[in-house]
């Protein structure tokens, strides 16, 4: 494929998300969107939570800050640890 085709691929698939969207969601509000319409259990927004946090960039980030501070950050990580265990 040549660079123009796989440009032309990536702006198709966003102008595809965008339709959806559009179509999916032309009745909702912004607040239906953050609170889910009021109906999401709290373990789901637990799990929500924790995952948000515990992202790829999380599992890339982390160790370059724990040894860019000589090991400083490390008593961070270990507090969020305790944190998710309790």
């Amino acid at each position: 494929m040549t660079p123009t085709h796989i440009l032309l691929l990536i702006i198709g698939y966003f102008l595809l998300l965008m339709l959806i969207s559009y179509f999916t969601g032309k009745n909702d509000s912004n607040l239906d969107f953050f609170r889910a319409g009021n109906q999401s259990p709290w373990f789901l927004v637990a799990f929500g939570m924790i995952g948000a946090s515990l992202s790829g960039v999380t599992f890339i980030s982390v160790p370059g800050g724990v040894k860019a501070e000589s090991f400083g950050y490390m008593q961070v990580v270990f507090g969020y640890l305790v944190g998710y265990i309790v």
